[in-house]
């Protein structure tokens, strides 16, 4: 899986490409440290002015990878998903998002703390934390009903069903939609056009723009705290025996 998160540097761009297609992109604790160091060495590069977030064709990324995550559950702040989530809250240079395909889970969650949001006219968005009996993670409980208002919030964190691109860009989740073969591009130059501007500049309006990352952090770990424990209940047992057995899970025993 060494080749799941492929980093390139050029014209002062770091490029973070998540290439694991035969999963649909979906995250590995390993994918989300590879993330996390990336994104905080760029913190530290001279050379890097701006970092691009992409996927491959048809997945931006499809979520967590379940398993994986049940087996390396995240524990304590060193854990790799936990670095990624506050290193998306703490970075000070720019963070775009080029999206096509799929953009499930953490695939959506994580552009709310992207600076520039570019999307395919085939993406396809989801929180479904709900639907599998889980609770949502990135501090997007904290941040959607900040955006939207606590009623359009709900409707996407609720009921969890899949939205479009161009939904995505009414909420303001997105910039601009644009065909598949134009969104990487769109994402670079635009990228390119940050990488040229005064870089302390950047960094202090994205601050101000931001204002305090400890309340985000804060509602990351009570989400992860909740998370994990959902993980093991007998809502997510049944939601994943469900999804196993390609049937809708039973939650009518549960109260």
């Amino acid at each position: 899986m060494t080749n799941a998160i492929v980093v390139t540097i050029e014209n002062g761009i770091q490029n973070l490409k998540i290439n694991r297609p035969e999963k649909k992109n979906a995250l590995t604790q390993e994918m989300y440290g590879i993330l996390a160091k990336s994104l905080r060495d760029a913190e530290q590069n001279p050379e890097i002015r701006v970092s691009v977030i992409t996927g491959t064709e048809d997945s931006f990324t499809s979520g967590n990878d379940i398993m994986d995550f049940i087996q390396n559950p995240a524990s304590g702040e060193d854990a790799p998903v936990i670095q990624f989530l506050y290193a998306l809250a703490e970075i000070q240079k720019p963070l775009i998002a080029a999206v096509n395909g799929l953009a499930i889970g953490i695939g959506t969650t994580m552009l709310l703390h992207c600076d520039l949001v570019y999307a395919s006219e085939n993406a396809s968005f989801a929180l479904p934390f709900v639907n599998l009996a889980l609770v949502p993670e990135a501090a997007s409980s904290f941040l959607l009903p900040r955006m939207l208002g606590h009623q359009r919030a709900a409707e996407l964190l609720l009921l969890g069903e899949n939205f479009s691109a161009n939904t995505a860009l009414d909420a303001g989740i997105v910039n601009a939609v644009t065909t598949p073969d134009q969104v990487e591009e769109t994402a670079m130059a635009a990228a390119l056009k940050l990488s040229k501007k005064a870089p302390e500049a950047v960094r202090l309006t994205k601050s101000l723009m931001k204002g305090n990352s400890e309340q985000v952090k804060a509602s990351m770990q009570t989400e992860l705290q909740a998370f994990s424990s959902r993980l093991t209940s007998p809502e997510a047992m049944e939601a994943m025996q469900a999804f196993m057995e390609r049937r809708l899970p039973d939650f009518s025993k549960f109260s």
